[in-house]
Parts: C-alpha cells; structure tokens; sequence
C-alpha cells in the first residue's frame, strides 16, 4: 500500500519533469523519491517476515502443548494398569449400536453379536443394541473405577 503511494509521488515527480526546464533537479528528487519507495518496500518485507517468524513459532507451541495433553488425555483413559472405566462408557454411549465398548474390553463374542444384529438386521435390531449400549454406558459411568475394573475387566462380566 506505501509502494503505490510512493509510486504515485514518483508519477507526480515525472511529470513535474517533463513539464518544468530544471530537469536536473527533477531527476535527483525522482532518484531520491524511487530510492523511497524501495526503502519503504524492503522495511515492509522486513517486518512481514519477522510477523511470519512469530506467528509460526506461536503456531508451533500451540500445536505442541495441544499434542502434549491429547497425549496425557489418551494415557489417562487407556491406561493398562487402570480402568478404562470412562472410555469405555463414551464409546458404549455413542458407538454402542456397533458393540465397540465390547471389542476394547476384550468381549469379542459380545461385540460382534451386537455388531451382526445392528447390520443384518437393516438397522431394526440398531436401536436395540443403540439401547443397550446407552444403559451399558450409563452403567459404566456411575460405577467406580475399582468397581468397574473389578466387574467388567477382572471378573469379565459380559452384559450390564
């Protein structure tokens, strides 16, 4: 936006040359007012890629210290020492039609029943094992972490 300025100015400047008798002087102000411009062009490029730099390295940490929790977050839910007690819940709420929760617990028999009755079924037999999947959620969630570990890990209790 300053170089159009400029180079309008150094428009003005030469047809004030052609005009006038002093074109000397005319030259050395559109020297000086071209030298301007490029001046006011490398300051702007200057500050451009310096505002770049910054932003990138913003982008960078930002994008780090979003990887570093999504990181702890996935630890904390899938941890194997531990209950899986809050993962398995989302997935049974949300994906409990297909009988994911199922499938993470270790219940392969009991996920893929509720896998082939939501497909086979053309979508009849969904809502059914949709509905199971809520309770089953719901179940999971308000037990304890002991207690669902205990329940649904160590002691492989495959429904409700």
């Amino acid at each position: 936006m300053l170089n159009l300025i400029y180079l309008s100015k150094l428009y003005i400047l030469y047809t004030e040359l052609i005009m006038s008798d002093n074109n000397k002087s005319i030259e050395d102000d559109l020297k000086n007012a071209a030298k301007k411009a490029k001046d006011s062009a490398k300051n702007f490029a200057k500050d451009l890629d310096e505002n770049t730099k910054e932003f990138q390295k913003e982008a960078k940490n930002t994008a780090e210290e979003f990887t570093q929790g999504a990181k702890e977050a996935y630890e904390q839910l899938t941890d194997s020492g531990g209950s899986k007690r809050i993962l398995i819940g989302i997935l049974a709420i949300f994906f409990g039609t297909l009988g994911i929760h199922k499938f993470v617990l270790g219940y392969t028999k009991e996920g893929l029943i509720m896998l082939v009755i939501s497909v086979f079924t053309l979508g009849f037999g969904a809502w059914f094992m949709g509905l199971a999947g809520l309770i089953e959620g719901i179940i999971y969630l308000t037990k304890s972490d002991e207690e669902f570990y205990n329940t649904y890990q160590v002691g492989k209790k495959p429904w409700f």
